[in-house]
């Protein structure tokens, strides 16, 4: 997103502008089935070799879609206006970011640090699947500046990996992991998936345990949505076999929890558990709903427009389809990169209300496992939207599965009425992080 030029420094609060960055890489060689993120499947070889029958795979040194991609990438973030502020965490996400030559993520982290600076010991990440590179190219990727690495690994049973549609195998995901410690990667997460069809909780144990015996700094587990725009939304409906049911995943979460806690991992976030020193900086930026870039097709950017005081933000999102990000891009550029301009909404951008800001505050920050600051709450949306939110807030209090945090410790035996000036609000874990849904539901139809 472009900040307008007709704003200056004196109108812009410095400190919520972004010092962050999210890149899109779209491409895959094939859409998983769970999968509705915007892709672009590119095939698992050249037409050339596929004609032939050769095994030369399709990557971002031979082909020319994911070169031109690279081209209008950097494009859109040099025509991006910048305070001066270098980026503390930069995430190349996707798709398959892996696909892309040592040479073409060079590039765009030469131009990311060309336009905004990218500050001494920034988080770099880069999701990165088994059986898309090699050691040289994992190396490359080091030497290029990246400096955590995410494996998209999913699941330890080779019938389950087929049934997503993945295209890695279980020696794959091993021989990824060696080629990473090779590289001197030492931040490297693993992505787990729960409540796969036909999965069961034996299977989720297994691949805990076998995820933790490889000592990986972050385990990602995240539960299968079902997306009707999927190839898993056409074939199951949500609560059906083969899926797992609500209760066989809810006991998914709570093993999970436990196993990892038990092996030194910190529950840090919903989803999320990481040894000392190794929470995801990137992902804070957005549970702490700070200002964030993205670039690349179908990415978002959340940008604080004006200053707190006036309480404004925009969350802008680029086109989800290739040919239109292009054109988007370059209307950007004949614009001379004013993009949105002062008084001027995109048709891609939403503003968001003080409501609005205060759910998505709410919604993000109760992720994690320190809660929300109430003193930060008040000072942000004011004592009577909190209280309103402390009072919706009450029959979760009373079942336990939100407490209040202060220097004495966790109160959470206290009579919930009058709405507290200091403490954090935090869910439970793991049966406050269990239902968060049920209590997110809460707080919206209470404000909206």
């Amino acid at each position: 997103m472009l900040l307008p030029q007709a704003h200056s420094k004196e109108t812009i609060n410095l400190a919520a502008l972004p010092e962050s960055s999210y890149l899109h890489i779209p491409f895959c060689r094939r859409r998983c089935f769970y999968c509705d993120f915007a892709v672009s499947v590119v095939g698992d070889k050249l037409p050339t070799a596929r004609k032939e029958g050769l095994p030369e795979p399709l990557t971002g040194s031979n082909s020319g879609s994911i070169a031109h991609y690279i081209e209008v990438l950097c494009q859109e973030i040099r025509t991006t206006t910048t305070f001066g502020k270098p980026l503390q965490t930069i995430f190349f996400g996707g798709g398959t970011p892996s696909l892309l030559a040592v040479e073409q993520l060079s590039r765009i982290l030469v131009t990311l640090d060309q336009q905004f600076g990218i500050a001494a010991g920034a988080e770099i990440s880069m999701e990165i699947d088994p059986g898309t590179f090699d050691l040289a190219q994992v190396q490359g990727y080091r030497s290029a500046g990246v400096n955590r690495v995410s494996l998209g690994v999913q699941a330890f049973q080779p019938e389950l990996l087929q049934a997503c549609g993945r295209s890695h195998t279980i020696t794959d995901v091993y021989q990824a992991v060696e080629w990473v410690r090779q590289a001197e990667f030492e931040n490297v997460s693993l992505d787990l998936i729960s409540g796969l069809p036909h999965q069961t909780l034996e299977d989720w144990q297994e691949s805990l345990e076998k995820a933790i015996a490889l000592a990986p700094t972050h385990v990602s587990c995240y539960d299968l949505t079902i997306e009707p725009v999927t190839a898993f939304g056409r074939q199951y409906k949500p609560g059906m076999q083969p899926l797992p049911s609500d209760e066989t995943t809810a006991e998914m979460y709570r093993t999970a929890q436990r196993l990892l806690t038990a092996a030194g991992y910190d529950h840090y976030e919903i989803s999320n558990y990481a040894k000392s020193g190794y929470q995801c900086r990137h992902n804070r930026v957005y549970w702490e709903n700070r200002s964030f870039y993205g670039f690349g097709m179908g990415a978002t950017s959340y940008i604080e427009r004006d200053s707190l005081r006036d309480g404004k933000a925009e969350r802008v999102s680029r086109p989800r389809k290739t040919r239109e990000y292009y054109e988007w891009v370059e209307g950007r550029i004949k614009d001379k990169g004013l993009g949105i301009k002062a008084g001027q909404v995109s048709s891609l951008a939403l503003s968001l209300n003080p409501t609005d800001l205060l759910l998505d505050t709410l919604m993000l920050g109760l992720r994690l496992a320190e809660g929300l600051s109430l003193v930060s709450l008040i000072k942000q949306f004011g004592k009577a939207a909190i209280e309103r939110a402390w009072a919706c807030l009450q029959p979760f209090y009373a079942n336990g599965w939100i407490v209040l945090t202060t220097e004495q410790g966790d109160r959470s035996n206290l009579p919930f009425t009058t709405l507290p000036t200091s403490g954090r609000l935090r869910l439970t874990d793991p049966e406050g992080f269990l239902f968060s849904n049920v209590i997110l539901v809460s707080l919206f139809e209470e404000f909206e």
